[in-house]
Protein backbone atom coordinates (compact mmCIF):
# COMPACT_ATOMS: atom_id res chain seq x y z
CA UNK A 1 0.00 0.00 0.00
CA UNK A 2 1.40 3.26 -1.27
CA UNK A 3 0.73 6.11 1.33
CA UNK A 4 0.37 9.67 0.15
CA UNK A 5 3.30 11.72 -0.44
CA UNK A 6 1.85 14.23 2.12
CA UNK A 7 1.58 12.10 4.72
CA UNK A 8 5.27 10.17 4.08
CA UNK A 9 6.50 13.62 4.52
CA UNK A 10 4.46 14.08 7.81
CA UNK A 11 5.51 10.45 9.13
CA UNK A 12 9.28 11.21 8.43
CA UNK A 13 8.84 14.86 9.87
CA UNK A 14 7.27 13.38 12.94
CA UNK A 15 9.95 10.56 13.16
CA UNK A 16 12.82 13.30 12.82
CA UNK A 17 11.17 15.23 15.80
CA UNK A 18 10.82 11.95 18.07
CA UNK A 19 14.36 10.92 17.38
CA UNK A 20 15.49 14.67 17.97
CA UNK A 21 13.75 14.14 21.45
CA UNK A 22 14.95 11.46 22.29
CA UNK A 23 18.79 12.53 21.37
CA UNK A 24 18.61 14.54 24.19
CA UNK A 25 16.99 12.38 26.93
CA UNK A 26 18.89 13.10 30.02
CA UNK A 27 19.08 9.14 30.80
CA UNK A 28 20.26 7.91 27.30
CA UNK A 29 22.73 10.58 27.34
CA UNK A 30 24.01 9.15 30.36
CA UNK A 31 23.81 5.60 29.30
CA UNK A 32 25.72 6.88 25.89
CA UNK A 33 28.82 8.68 27.84
CA UNK A 34 29.19 5.30 29.17
CA UNK A 35 29.11 3.69 26.23
CA UNK A 36 31.81 6.37 24.99
CA UNK A 37 33.93 5.91 28.17
CA UNK A 38 34.04 1.37 26.95
CA UNK A 39 34.96 2.27 23.61
CA UNK A 40 37.63 4.75 24.50
CA UNK A 41 38.70 2.08 27.09
CA UNK A 42 38.87 -0.39 23.85
CA UNK A 43 41.86 1.06 22.32
CA UNK A 44 44.49 0.15 25.33
CA UNK A 45 45.45 -2.89 24.39
CA UNK A 46 46.20 -5.13 21.04
CA UNK A 47 43.83 -7.71 21.06
CA UNK A 48 40.46 -5.20 20.87
CA UNK A 49 37.89 -8.20 20.44
CA UNK A 50 39.67 -10.64 23.25
CA UNK A 51 39.47 -8.06 25.68
CA UNK A 52 36.58 -7.43 28.45
CA UNK A 53 36.77 -3.80 27.13
CA UNK A 54 35.42 -4.78 23.69
CA UNK A 55 32.72 -6.82 26.08
CA UNK A 56 32.09 -3.99 28.08
CA UNK A 57 31.58 -1.94 25.24
CA UNK A 58 29.35 -4.26 23.11
CA UNK A 59 27.49 -4.62 25.69
CA UNK A 60 26.81 -0.96 26.72
CA UNK A 61 26.05 -0.45 22.78
CA UNK A 62 23.34 -2.65 22.29
CA UNK A 63 21.82 -1.46 25.75
CA UNK A 64 21.45 2.06 23.83
CA UNK A 65 20.67 1.06 20.85
CA UNK A 66 17.52 -1.10 22.52
CA UNK A 67 16.95 1.97 24.99
CA UNK A 68 16.87 4.33 21.94
CA UNK A 69 14.90 1.41 19.44
CA UNK A 70 12.41 1.30 22.48
CA UNK A 71 11.41 5.07 22.44
CA UNK A 72 11.10 5.17 18.81
CA UNK A 73 8.65 2.13 18.70
CA UNK A 74 6.75 3.57 21.77
CA UNK A 75 5.96 6.68 20.50
CA UNK A 76 5.26 5.29 16.77
CA UNK A 77 2.88 3.25 18.46
CA UNK A 78 1.18 6.13 20.51
CA UNK A 79 1.25 8.18 17.34
CA UNK A 80 -0.28 5.51 15.22
CA UNK A 81 -2.94 4.61 17.77
CA UNK A 82 -3.79 8.94 18.24
CA UNK A 83 -3.82 9.02 14.54
CA UNK A 84 -6.56 6.05 14.29
CA UNK A 85 -8.54 7.51 16.99
CA UNK A 86 -8.40 11.01 15.30
CA UNK A 87 -9.62 9.42 12.53
CA UNK A 88 -11.94 7.65 13.36
CA UNK A 89 -13.37 10.22 15.75
CA UNK A 90 -13.73 12.46 12.56
CA UNK A 91 -15.47 9.09 10.07
CA UNK A 92 -17.74 8.27 12.70
CA UNK A 93 -20.24 11.17 13.07
CA UNK A 94 -19.89 11.68 9.23
CA UNK A 95 -21.58 7.75 9.01
CA UNK A 96 -23.70 8.52 11.57
CA UNK A 97 -25.18 11.52 9.95
CA UNK A 98 -25.35 9.53 7.19
CA UNK A 99 -27.70 7.24 8.11
CA UNK A 100 -29.70 9.11 9.86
Amino acid sequence: MNFPSWLEQAIQARLDEVSALIEHDPELSRVRGETDEAFEALFTGDDVENTPEFTEWENRYFVTKGIENERLYMQGLRDGIQLTVSLLGQSMPEETDTKA
